[in-house]
């Protein structure tokens, strides 16, 4: 698959787009019954780990699971979607050729209890040299209003990068009322399941609880420019070119003119990732069901 001239202005202008089709139903019931297993072996953890991050209220009774952390190193479908090139053609017309795979995750709602996302914009989790980086989140269910589908600031990858702090702790959300904003002009995002959406990792995005009696489950990968380096450091450098996706490594990292916060100090967390890391929030924008 390919994005046309229209599409790749589209995101230029707006920091995102939805591809519609790109998941048939026969790879929809795969991957369902594959994260339904997942969901089943939640049954057993009583904690959050660092692959299930369970919803307040997860039994074993009454599994609830909001994430399914790296699934893509826990079950080969997952490893091969991210490396496909139905989705590294969409990416390259906006980050480049050359593609290296920045993280990965399920985020699940289930019904009538998905917990909500405050708004912020990734790049202030783990800023690079330059930000070609986006994230694209395949709809493994028919994503809407009601069930917290992804929400949007059109245009907002092109103004700064937001202070994510609370009281001096980097906290993982924005203050709206702190930076004058107006979040009226947000999007939703709402897709047919086996569609995906692409977001610039400036975007201004967060998405509400889920209200309804549906799932709203989104498949996220993450990915960066072979040339962007994290701010942050990397530990293994052999392990960091093993995630290339297209492309070969490099000794040249490009940097732009911009600034980009200190996500220091984090806040505490015990797993349950910006769930748990905004949990602390006093300014929440999405209200409980």
């Amino acid at each position: 698959m390919i994005l046309n001239d229209e599409q790749v202005e589209f995101y230029r202008k707006n920091g995102y787009l939805v591809v519609e089709d790109v998941l048939g139903p026969e790879e929809l019931e795969t991957v369902h019954a594959i994260v339904d297993d997942f969901v089943e072996k939640s049954r057993h953890i009583t904690e959050q780990s660092g692959h299930f991050d369970l919803e307040p209220g997860h039994t074993p009774d009454h599994p609830k699971v909001r994430r399914l952390s790296t699934p893509a190193g826990y079950h080969p479908f997952f490893d091969n979607l991210m490396r496909d090139d139905r989705i590294l053609g969409l990416v390259a017309p906006l980050i480049g050729e050359a593609i290296r795979e920045q993280g990965n995750k399920l985020n699940m709602k289930p019904g009538e209890v998905g917990s909500a996302v405050e708004w912020h914009q990734d790049f202030a989790h783990y800023p690079h040299t330059n930000d070609d980086l986006c994230a694209v989140g395949i709809a493994l269910d028919d994503a809407t209003v009601e069930n917290g589908c992804m929400m949007v600031v059109p245009g907002s990858h092109l103004g700064p990068i937001l202070d994510h702090h609370q009281d001096g702790t980097f906290i993982g959300a924005i203050s709206p009322a702190r930076d004058g904003l107006d979040l009226s002009a947000a999007v939703p995002l709402e897709m047919k399941a086996g569609s995906l959406s692409i977001h610039h990792t400036r975007t201004l995005h967060g998405s509400a609880f889920n209200t309804s009696g549906k799932s709203r489950r989104l498949l996220f990968y993450q990915y960066s420019a072979v040339d962007a380096w994290p701010l942050g450091g990397v530990v293994d450098w052999e392990g960091f070119n093993a995630r290339i996706l297209r492309g070969e490594p490099t000794f040249d990292f490009r940097l732009v003119s911009m600034t980009a916060r200190t996500r220091m100090p984090a806040g505490e967390r015990s797993g349950g990732g910006i769930y748990e890391l905004q949990k602390p929030l006093q300014e929440k924008v999405f209200a409980s069901s």
